[in-house]
């Protein structure tokens, strides 16, 4: 068959000079006895190959004699050129010379407007697998327009979806399930055509198949994968002006400020750099008629997921995200994903992303480089969390001496009711969001009261995530599992991570509702494993030597009258590194913080406390001994009272011995 098409010398330069020579009735049974005899991806791609000059002439007089050549051609027997060239969808081809170099070529090889082989061969490719994208080759040639390059048409049958569902945008998406099928328009490629990852986008663009039949198909969509870069990024910066964000970190201030005042972003000047960047992608993003989209991924068992936009629970606003958008950037519960969406059709309930744009505050491609939680190496805490502030709460000062925290701490508040741990951890989420601004402060309460949801939202300068006691069990394992993969997702990126958790009882008591029975019940109907997941939980705080750390405080209730809450502090007890225990006597006399200094303490305190702390603190504890623990810590707080500070204190303390 390529013999044949050698016989014809020079028809690509004589287009519309003439009819082309016919083949010789030999020619023409050996081609069609092997085609019959390769798959059809393959069968396509070689004709495409071997007859396009033939092929081109007749694709040029197809418009003079219709799709009835073909016919005709097919009812007498003869396989003609302009029959082969009508089933098979291919178009002209113009002379290689007059063509421009680069993108414009490769862009019209592959779409169909010169030599079509590339193009074929991808096509015959799609069709066989049963997974075409004819809507992907007319955005080829529609982007290439659009930056400024001259393209031949491809022909009518390179344009037509194939029978099997090319174009498909809801493969993988859920069905049945609240969220239909979405079929997302083609979104805005970025640089190098790696960002158009809309619900179809990412699809067509992911797909992949058998390789090419022949060296010359392989070098044919090698161009049409380069021409698709080359057209995504000349549109990006050239179509509409979009910048990715790994684009505008690297750019300066000034440069970025000159952004900002042309799509008038108001106060632009006292943003930070990462915040102008975010401002700047979403005024673009709304200028262009889109809708900025931002929420924490959950990800179901069927493969998508939502964006939680509101308090880490679904909602009538949660955003679809499909599929191939997560695989595409490898991402994972918890993450903090940032994009372009569009409304929901007729026949839909929820918003869907058409353009992942950053992940966790960075670029997404970049995001698909970090390391998993499990894989990162825990040690103890060795940086100290100090909650000592000007003018700030005893409480603070004296946890500071007794039971200091430090990044990475795992500890376990152990009160009995009307102790004040309530109090207590607000003081202790004050002092963190006071002393460390860029630590992530989480305080999550787990079937609270409502009014002390409020009363801690309106007193602690963090984020406060709750599920209040009239909720569902599976409401409050809901959003402790949303909390813990984001701190996860965090700690993989480096931050520091708090998350205040009231209470740890209360959550266990939780799973032990939701968990499917093991047939095993220990003490007070309790469930063993309802433990795993509260474990899981409580366990992950740790202190990352790769950088970055999660500390988790959590509170375990005592002498409730319940023997499930006294199994549950004793399976807990001895797991965190970190004690503080609170006695009931010493509150009932009206001594706060009632904190029972005997028992409170930290493992490794050497590592957070300076030198002359742990030697007046390891004093303090050996003068105990079987003294009332009221007496000792009305003596403890009198003294720290008289001074201003900790250091003071110690200073004082330290000059009294020498004494």
């Amino acid at each position: 068959m390529a013999s044949d098409a050698r016989t014809v010398p020079g028809d690509h330069q004589r287009l519309g000079s003439g009819p082309a020579p016919s083949p010789s009735p030999s020619a023409v049974r050996d081609a069609a006895a092997a085609q019959a005899t390769r798959p059809f991806g393959q069968r396509e791609g070689a004709t495409a190959a071997a007859g396009a000059p033939q092929r081109a002439q007749g694709t040029l007089q197809r418009g003079a004699e219709g799709p009835d050549a073909g016919r005709r051609s097919r009812a007498t027997g003869a396989v003609s050129p302009r029959a082969r060239s009508w089933r098979r969808g291919t178009a002209a081809s113009t002379e290689s010379g007059s063509l421009q170099a680069g993108a414009a070529q490769a862009v019209s090889e592959g779409s169909g407007g010169v030599g079509g082989t590339a193009g074929a061969v991808a096509r015959g490719r799609r069709r066989a697998e049963g997974t075409g994208d004819a809507a992907a080759d007319r955005r080829v040639v529609r982007e290439a327009r659009e930056g400024g390059v001259e393209v031949s048409p491809p022909s009518r049958g390179a344009l037509e979806p194939a029978a099997s569902g090319e174009g498909d945008a809801g493969a993988g998406e859920p069905r049945g399930v609240g969220a239909t099928a979405v079929e997302a328009a083609p979104p805005t490629p970025a640089s190098a055509g790696e960002r158009v990852d809309g619900a179809a986008g990412a699809e067509s663009l992911g797909t992949t198949g058998p390789g090419p039949a022949t060296a010359a198909d392989a070098d044919g969509e090698a161009a049409v994968r380069g021409a698709r870069g080359q057209v995504a990024s000349a549109r990006g910066r050239q179509g509409n002006g979009r910048l990715d964000i790994r684009e505008m970190e690297q750019m300066t201030l000034k440069e970025l400020y000159a952004l900002a005042r042309e799509l008038d972003i108001p106060y632009y000047s006292s943003m930070r750099k990462q915040e102008l960047i975010f401002e700047i992608a979403k005024a673009r993003t709304e200028k262009d008629g889109l809708l900025w989209a931002e929420g924490l991924l959950d990800i179901m068992p069927e493969g998508f997921g939502f964006l939680r936009p509101i308090n880490y629970l679904p909602s009538k606003e949660d955003i679809y995200v499909s599929p191939s958008q997560i695989r595409r950037f490898d991402l994972r519960p918890g993450d903090m994903v940032s994009g372009q969406a569009r409304p929901p059709k007729d026949n839909e309930r929820y918003f869907a992303l058409l353009r992942v744009e950053a992940v966790n505050g960075m670029d997404a491609e970049l995001a698909r480089d970090r390391l998993h939680f499990e894989g990162l190496t825990p040690i103890f805490p060795n940086e100290r969390l100090t909650l000592e502030t000007p003018g700030g709460s005893i409480a603070q000062r004296l946890i500071d001496l007794v039971a200091p925290i430090g990044k990475g701490q795992r500890g376990l508040i152990v009160a009995p009711p009307k102790a004040g741990k309530t109090v207590l951890l607000k003081q202790i989420a004050n002092g963190i969001a006071h002393n460390y601004p860029d630590v992530v402060l989480m305080v999550v309460l787990i079937d609270e009261r409502p009014e002390e949801v409020t009363d801690m939202e309106r007193s602690v300068r963090g984020e406060v995530l709750s599920s209040t006691f009239d909720q569902t069990p599976e409401n409050h394992v809901k959003l402790a599992d949303m909390v813990l993969e984001r701190a996860k997702r965090l700690v993989e990126h480096g931050r520091d991570v708090v998350i205040l958790l009231d209470s740890l009882t209360r959550l266990t008591r939780a799973h032990n509702l939701v968990t499917p029975p093991s047939g095993r019940t220990l003490s007070g109907g309790l469930d063993p494993a309802a433990f795993y997941k509260p474990k899981r939980f409580f366990g992950a705080a740790r202190n990352i030597e790769e950088g970055g750390s999660l500390t988790i405080i959590a509170t375990a209730l005592i002498d409730t009258g319940s023997k499930m809450d006294d199994v549950i502090y004793e399976e807990f007890k001895g797991t965190g590194n970190m004690e503080l225990h609170l006695d009931r006597r010493l509150a009932e006399r009206r001594i706060f913080p009632a904190i029972d200094i005997k028992r409170s303490g930290t493992r490794r305190e050497e590592l957070l406390l300076s030198k002359d702390e742990q030697e007046i603190m390891w004093a303090l504890r050996r003068s105990m001994g079987d003294r009332d623990p009221a007496e000792i810590l009305e003596k403890l707080i009198e003294r720290l009272r008289k001074t201003r500070s900790n250091a003071e204190f110690i200073a004082q303390i330290k000059e009294h011995h020498r004494a």
